[in-house]
């Protein structure tokens, strides 16, 4: 499903116009994206929680040149564990 795709399916269960569904769509995003930033989860009761972790930096392979070593630095990572209800409905 694309954005696009989602934002019909929020218009048509919702009741909403095209526009205020993107609009709604985009603002929760947003919320998303800046609770995510200053280091806070996200947790949708029943469907999932979404939060940061840290990555510490550690040694790799090159794939392009079997044997040869190389330095993964530090970094941040977006993590989605699913909810019981959203689980239960993928089954």
């Amino acid at each position: 499903m694309t954005k696009s795709e989602l934002v019909d399916a929020i218009a048509s269960g919702a009741g909403l116009s095209k526009s205020d569904a993107a609009s709604a769509l985009q603002a929760t995003l947003g919320a998303v994206e800046s609770a995510l930033k200053s280091g806070d989860s996200v947790s949708l009761i029943g469907f999932g929680t979404f939060s940061v972790v840290k990555r510490s930096a550690r040694m790799g392979r090159n794939p392009q040149k079997p044997g040869e070593q190389i330095s993964i630095p530090a970094s941040k990572a977006v993590k989605f564990k699913v909810g019981s209800k959203l689980k239960a409905a993928v089954k």
